[in-house]
Order: C-alpha cells, then sequence, then structure tokens
C-alpha cells in the first residue's frame, strides 16, 4: 500500500509519524502546484491520500463518489483509490473534530460556539457542532458577525479557532480577547503547534477548560487509516498516540538558582531521550556578542533580561528540545508564556550550599540565601514538576522522567 498527504507547501508534517503508528504502509509527502493536480489524481501511484490546504475542495472534481460526510461539508481530506481504480473522498475531520470535543469534556449541547474564521475548517466545524445540537455563529473579518462586534456575542458559552493565528512560527497573539465573553465554558483551538496558542494560554490564565488541535489530527488520521486498510482500529489508539506525540512535540525546559546543574543535567537528558540541548545563556552570548559578565559590565542587568527574553523567546516556539535556562529568567513573568506555551518546565533545586558563583555576576554580587528567598515562589509559579539534584545526574534525570510520565 502506498499513502501519503497532498498539498502544496507541506513543509514539516507529523501525519508520517501518525501513520507508522496506525498501520504498515507507505506514507510520504506529495507537494504538488495547482497545475500538477490534476494528473496526480488521475495517474498518481497511491493507494491512499490525505488531503490538506489549499486542495481540499479542489480535489473533488476529480473523485467518482463522496461519502455523506463529504457531501455535507463540502469538501475532502481522505481519498482512497478503489479496485476498479475510482476514487472516493471522505472527510475525516470531522471526525476528529466531533472525538476533540468529546475528549475535551466541553459541552457544547445547547450552547452558543463562536467558531473563529470562515474556511474550509470552519464549514467543517459548525457541520459537526451542528450535528452536535450546538448553536454555531461564525466570525469572520467581513461578514454579519464580525470581530467589531464581537460584544453582541458576548453571552457565548464555548469559542472555537479554526484559523492559523497563533500557530508556529507567529506565536504569542490571540484573534480575540477572552475577557470579552464571561460566560465561557470551554475554548477549543485547532492549532496543535504550540500546544498552548495565546489563546489556550489566555483561557488557562482564566481558569477555563481548553484544548487544542492535536487530538483532532490524531483522531481524524485514525478514521482515514481505516478508509485505506478497510481495518476498524479501537478509538485507544488516538489516546496512546496523542500522548506519544505531545511529549515529544513539547520542550523540556529547566529552571532553577545559578549553578544548580540545570546545564549538565540538560545535556545528559538530552542524550537519554536523543533531543537536541540547548543553553538560553550561550544563545545570548551569540547574539549579543559577548560574555554575560560582560552584558552585566557594559550594559546593566536590562539590557541582558532583553536578550534573555527573545533568546527565550525564539526557543520556546520551538519543539522537541532540552532547554537550560539562566537562574533569573524567573523574575521576568513575560517569559513564562514563552517557555510554558510548548514545554514542560522543570525546577531543579540543589543545596545551597553547593552552588558555585564564579563567573556569575548576580550569585557574586547578592547573598545566595536572600536571592533564594526572592525567587523560590517564582520557580514555584513557572515549573510543572521540582526535582532534587543530589549531584547524581543519572539519577536526577530518571526521577524528572518519572514525573514527567506521571503528567501524561
Amino acid at each position: 500500500m502506498k499513502c501519503g498527504l497532498l498539498g502544496r507547501k507541506l513543509g514539516h508534517s507529523y501525519s508520517p509519524q501518525i501513520h507508522s503508528l496506525l498501520g504498515k504502509y507507505s506514507y510520504d509527502l506529495f507537494e504538488k502546484e495547482p497545475e500538477q493536480l490534476a494528473a496526480f489524481l488521475k495517474g498518481g501511484d497511491f493507494t491512499g491520500i490525505n488531503v490538506t490546504i489549499p486542495y481540499k475542495k479542489d480535489v473533488i472534481p476529480y473523485l467518482d463518489a463522496l461519502s455523506p460526510a463529504a457531501q455535507k461539508i463540502g469538501s475532502v481530506n481522505t481519498i482512497v483509490r478503489r479496485a476498479d481504480g475510482s476514487l472516493f473522498g471522505h472527510n475525516s475531520d470531522y471526525f476528529g473534530f466531533v472525538s476533540l470535543v468529546k475528549h475535551s469534556g466541553i459541552p457544547v449541547e445547547g450552547r452558543k460556539v463562536l467558531v473563529l474564521g470562515s474556511g474550509g475548517t470552519s464549514n467543517m466545524v459548525v457541520t459537526a457542532l451542528r450535528d452536535l445540537s450546538a448553536v454555531p455563529i461564525v466570525i469572520s473579518r467581513s461578514g454579519e458577525n464580525n470581530y467589531d462586534n464581537l460584544e453582541r456575542h458576548a453571552d457565548a458559552s464555548v469559542i472555537v479557532n479554526t484559523t492559523p493565528v497563533g500557530m508556529y512560527p507567529n506565536t504569542g497573539i490571540s484573534p480575540i480577547d477572552l475577557r470579552l465573553f464571561p460566560k465561557l465554558e470551554g475554548v477549543l483551538d485547532v492549532v496543535y503547534n504550540p500546544a498552548k496558542t495565546k489563546l489556550l494560554l489566555d483561557a488557562e490564565a482564566l481558569g477555563i477548560p481548553n484544548a487544542n488541535g492535536l487530538w483532532m489530527l490524531v483522531a481524524q488520521a485514525k478514521e482515514a487509516s481505516e478508509y485505506f486498510t478497510g481495518k476498524k482500529l479501537s478509538d485507544e489508539v488516538i489516546g496512546k498516540i496523542h500522548r506519544t506525540l505531545s511529549h515529544q512535540m513539547k520542550n523540556l525546559i529547566l529552571i532553577g538558582m545559578p549553578g544548580c546543574g540545570k546545564s549538565t543535567i540538560g545535556a545528559a537528558l538530552a542524550q537519554r531521550l536523543g533531543r537536541k540541548f540547548v543553553d538560553a545563556d550561550e544563545e545570548v552570548v551569540k547574539s549579543a556578542g559577548k560574555s554575560i559578565p560582560e552584558i552585566f559590565a557594559q550594559d546593566g542587568e536590562e539590557a541582558f533580561r532583553q536578550w534573555e527574553t527573545a533568546a527565550l523567546n525564539s526557543l520556546g516556539k520551538q519543539s522537541g528540545l532540552v532547554i537550560a535556562t539562566g537562574g533569573g529568567c524567573v523574575t521576568q513573568n513575560r517569559n513564562f508564556a514563552a517557555l510554558h506555551q510548548n514545554g514542560y518546565i522543570i525546577w531543579l533545586e540543589r543545596d545551597l550550599t553547593l552552588l558555585p558563583t564564579d563567573g556569575r555576576p548576580l550569585s557574586q554580587s547578592n547573598r545566595l540565601e536572600e536571592m533564594y528567598k526572592l525567587r523560590k515562589p517564582m520557580y514555584e509559579a513557572f515549573a510543572d514538576i521540582r526535582v532534587e539534584n543530589a549531584g547524581n545526574p543519572e539519577q536526577t534525570v530518571k526521577e524528572i522522567l518519572s514525573q514527567l510520565g506521571e503528567l501524561s
């Protein structure tokens, strides 16, 4: 069997990895320009393909039959070449979104749901929400309901983002201000990279249940695989693959006092997991073109903090890294979102008497006890887990992995 993903600019896709866990068939990326579409569909060497932007509607004229879901939604993301050579189109995004809603636990039945965006994904979401007995309202840039008259929908219970706003690499922006909706019961975002878009970070800060689109991505792939192979898969596979991908995509970020072993433990952790290790302080030195003591001496701490935030913003939006941060990054609350959006934050603790001070400007100029007292609540606020580093890297790494396992 030869399967794959059809699109124009595919870049990095998680689909091959997901399908490798779903069945024993090849799964390739097929990047095609619009003028190549007809020839590929008519004579392409494939058993089944998924379809992504911008071809979910464009493929329909070349198909011989559509599933009820594809007909209803008006777009196709799964195509199967049948035994007689004819092409059958289906929309497995529908199943994926419904599965996401159910998994999230966010109630939609009888609720007013704002659907941000008016593209193909929006059409699918609106169809699914109606079938779930919700009352969807599409918010677009120029339609009757738009971003300039959101106040008329202050009673909305759920918001679903179907736009690419906040998606990697343009993270840190949100399509709307959630404070306008005091009755919100949940927020869903079809974006899955980063794990928490600015929209979901805002929901989290307000205590509103939320979920990203990774579950939907895996669930739709599971149903597509069933169409490719003709074999039914248990829904349990969705959760298993979701957990695997979620852990692989998230950064592991070490915070803690200067000299607590973040670089040593980070390098050991990266080696254990086969990940790339990055020291944020080293990134600052590269960008600034001078050492950290020189930055402090010549430009002051505020300048260093600006360089540090820029480095953390760049690193935090990436995926699958192990990142060692500077001891004082937690003193800037703005750094939390950059690190939290796509990572697990690990507070590495060590006995203060064991912390070195050489080459550490603030450690030399401030008593460590006073610095720790000031920063302790900041570390607590940032951290997902807390691990003691007693000086045995292997044992510390083992404890980190143990605690991370409990977060899944």
